[in-house]
């Protein structure tokens, strides 16, 4: 939809006010389309394989595509055609290094709307992470454009979940500090990041666009419902500038930043519940094997007194806080 045929901003729900158009009108609201089936598609792969195995990866992609893999109700609707394209090429032989066309015209969003579950998932360092946030994207989008759109798109959420105080510029120096290490051209690295792309955001599907329109989204509201509904009323490609935008909020805004009417409404539960647990257990801490680890029966905790006129102040040592050994970690 164009922007002038969106709803005003106080209608948009996942049930449009009467009247409106719906591009999929057969679809239940609550529905999740390519966007959320390709991301959990990716995080299936992900858990799976503790690794992102691009081979695993590309037969998920299929299966969604011809099985209704990780879509509700089994039911696949609103295809990119780029992404088409490439799931053919899969499964006419094609290994999903090269299935994604690479043409500097085949940088549709595709590849960016399912790459967060890499950014939640891996703990590892900002090269491995931009590395394998554009070995993501091979099987459907080729060109070094997307690739490092879905880099800085991770670096962004990364900044977010560390607190950052200005998570996009920090995702900014992030992806130019490891662009020559990872054979970025430069001159796709400045096409993402020129600031002109701020200046009219459209929410199209253009890998670019669609990034900026969601900074848009998340630089103007303040809470995760405003910024979903302002990457929707741009119109065009809603879905996805929302699901974009919305990762970033979430990460911003918390669980409980989402309005309990959606999260309620929200439907494939039982596809989506099982890979959330499996990725909140993948992140927890695992506990100390150490043999010199210290805790409270190792080392006591002391109470020393300090004479103060005429009381004493009592004062706790906790031993190891300054020491790698310590359970808890070493404390700055």
């Amino acid at each position: 939809h164009p922007p002038e045929a969106i709803p005003p901003l106080e209608q948009i729900e996942f049930s449009p006010p009467n009247g409106f158009q719906r591009a999929h009108s057969s679809v239940p609201p609550g529905t999740w389309s390519d966007d959320g089936a390709q991301a959990l598609v990716l995080l299936h792969s992900l858990l799976a394989c503790d690794g992102l195995d691009l081979d695993h990866f590309a037969k998920g992609l299929s299966r969604w595509r011809s099985e209704g893999f990780c879509a509700v109700d089994g039911k696949v609707f609103d295809v990119g055609i780029q992404t088409s394209a490439a799931l053919a090429r899969l499964a006419a032989g094609t290994h999903p290094t090269r299935s994604g066309p690479n043409g500097e015209r085949d940088n549709g969003n595709g590849s960016l709307m399912r790459v967060l579950p890499l950014a939640l998932w891996l703990q590892g360092s900002d090269e491995e992470l931009a590395r394998l946030a554009g070995q993501q994207a091979l099987p459907t989008h080729g060109h070094p454009r997307s690739q490092i759109a879905c880099a800085l798109y991770c670096f962004w959420i990364r900044a977010v979940l560390e607190d950052a105080s200005d998570p996009w510029e920090d995702a900014e120096r992030r992806l130019r500090a490891i662009a020559t290490t990872l054979s970025y051209p430069t001159t796709e690295v400045e096409i993402v990041l020129d600031p002109v792309n701020a200046a009219e955001p459209r929410g199209t599907g253009y890998v670019v666009d669609a990034l900026w329109s969601a900074r848009a989204a998340v630089a103007s509201t303040s809470n995760f419902e405003d910024c979903v509904r302002a990457a929707i009323a741009l119109g065009n490609d809603t879905d996805t500038t929302a699901a974009i935008a919305g990762g970033v909020a979430g990460a911003m805004y918390g669980l409980a930043g989402i309005p309990s009417r959606w999260r309620h409404a929200l439907r494939g539960s039982e596809l989506l519940e099982p890979l959330v647990a499996a990725l909140l257990e993948s992140k927890s801490p695992m506990p100390s094997t150490s043999t010199n680890a210290q805790n409270s029966d190792s080392h006591p905790i002391k109470i020393a007194t300090v004479r103060v006129l005429n009381g004493r102040i009592g004062v706790t040592f906790c031993p190891g806080k300054k020491q790698r050994g310590a359970m808890s970690g070493d404390w700055d």
